[in-house]
């Protein structure tokens, strides 16, 4: 299990439920490297000012993280961690590797307007 304070998604299962329950969903995918830690820090520091956002992150090297792992729109990725911001249930946008809380936000006041 990742060591963030994130709400963790350990299974496909639990994807699944939580984009049956939340409109819209942020899911970092990733491990505790250092190109990680930065996203899953500043999920942590904007997910107050985006109540209407449900902010989980799902560890890279589990077979359930398929779920991720295999969406088309992460074909081509590379670098670690795969992000994935998802709008009823399916995915908008998505980006790998590090990003900062400005174009983090910026996709997130882009996808998910009030």
């Amino acid at each position: 299990m990742l060591q963030t304070n994130l709400l963790h998604l350990l299974s496909a299962a639990d994807l699944k439920t939580t984009l049956e329950t939340n409109e819209n969903v942020m899911v970092c995918c990733g491990r505790m490297g250092p190109m990680c830690i930065p996203v899953y820090k500043s999920m942590l520091e904007v997910q107050g000012q985006y109540a209407h956002v449900a902010f989980r992150d799902m560890e890279f090297d589990t077979e359930d993280a398929r779920a991720i792992r295999d969406l088309p729109i992460c074909a081509g990725f590379r670098g670690l961690p795969f992000t994935v911001y998802f709008k009823s249930g399916k995915p908008v946008k998505a980006t790998s590797s590090i990003q900062s809380k400005e174009q983090i936000t910026a996709i997130l006041d882009e996808q998910f307007k009030k």
